[in-house]
């Protein structure tokens, strides 16, 4: 086998000036077959190139196929979500109310009347008369929820015999006796449990219990109560901002720091609102130091309560949280009739 070729310049030329002559029968039979170095080359990059492009195109090709993977099997579109539990106690406790109420006035015939409250009723019998008796001045007083969708409510309320109204009128002064079972609050607490769709019922009847424990008061963060002067410059502000935010005397928003929205009530219930007294978080002394121009951002928590008088002379006490913060050298009103501070709540601004 005879072979001859002249020096390539690049591997191209190589492929291109190459001339290959092959020998006779005895050159193939003897398994040696020449081939040509650029030819050689080609393939071998193609080769190169082609596993380096599986290598990359393999990842590539897993993540397609994971962002196309359903995000659930067997849950066809569009199924229906589990409904949300009722987690506002206003629901079971006016609930509760409503059912009590009615079971007080139903009796013997009426039963039916407690079926949208408590399906089982259709398994009880009343031997009172229907009507006898009434319920007033319900209030569902304690709420606990005993599982998830499951409440017991206790509602106090008076329960009155048919006619005793009437007869506690026409009952001379002097006869006046203690008042009876029904004069006084009574106490039936309801297990009140949800079912489908948000809906309420109760699991059984209602059960008269004792009246809940009294609890401790309430410790506040305020210093002692003070008489409040209205020579003082403080009260006088107070004096302006309650006879219009009450008694509709004067307007309430030259009061207010700026961005600041109270609306006075309306329609006015007082003739007069006259402030009494005051304490203030954080300070033994409200009054004390307190006789010069307030520098502004200066910033009180203030308790302060107030004889509101009404056209037909009658005063109530009432008593108003309210922060107060100084601005051209005068008192503004920040908030009114927020919650009181507890003496565990941290105090801002003010004295300490």
């Amino acid at each position: 086998m005879k072979a001859w070729r002249r020096p390539p310049d690049s591997v191209a030329e190589e492929s291109a000036a190459e001339l290959v002559e092959f020998g006779g029968p005895d050159d193939v039979e003897s398994g040696w077959v020449m081939v040509p170095t650029g030819t050689a080359a080609l393939v071998t990059a193609a080769v190169r190139w082609t596993a380096w492009a599986l290598l990359i195109a393999g990842p590539v090709v897993g993540v397609a196929a994971w962002m196309r993977a359903p995000a659930a099997v067997g849950v066809p579109h569009g199924a229906a979500k589990p409904a949300v539990s009722v987690r506002d106690a206003a629901g079971p406790a006016g609930f509760a109310e409503l059912f009590v109420a009615a079971f007080v006035q139903a009796g013997k015939g009426s039963e039916a009347s407690l079926q949208p409250y408590f399906p089982g009723v259709r398994d009880v019998s009343l031997a009172s008369e229907a009507g006898a008796h009434r319920a007033s001045q319900l209030a569902a007083v304690r709420v606990k929820e005993m599982s998830d969708g499951y409440w017991s409510v206790t509602v106090a309320t008076h329960v009155t015999a048919n006619g005793e109204d009437q007869q506690e009128k026409d009952r001379p002064a002097a006869q006046e006796e203690p008042a009876g079972p029904g004069g006084v609050l009574r106490y039936f607490q309801v297990p009140v449990k949800e079912v489908g769709g948000g809906g309420l019922v109760a699991a059984a009847l209602p059960a008269e219990v004792s009246a809940p424990p009294v609890g401790e008061a309430a410790q506040l963060a305020y210093g002692p109560m003070y008489e409040a002067p209205r020579s003082a410059a403080l009260v006088q502000t107070l004096h302006a901002v309650f006879g219009a935010y009450l008694a509709g005397g004067g307007e309430l928003d030259r009061y207010l720091s700026p961005g600041v929205v109270v609306s006075p009530v309306s329609p006015a219930p007082y003739a007069a609102v006259t402030v009494q007294r005051l304490a203030e978080a954080g300070a033994t002394d409200p009054f004390e130091g307190q006789s010069g121009t307030p520098r502004d951002g200066e910033r009180r928590r203030l308790l302060v309560q107030v004889e509101a008088t009404a056209a037909s002379g009658a005063g109530w006490p009432l008593t108003y949280a309210v922060e107060l913060r100084a601005r051209d050298g005068r008192w503004e009103v920040a908030a009114l009739g927020a919650a009181p501070v507890l003496e565990d709540q941290q105090v801002e601004g003010g004295k300490k």
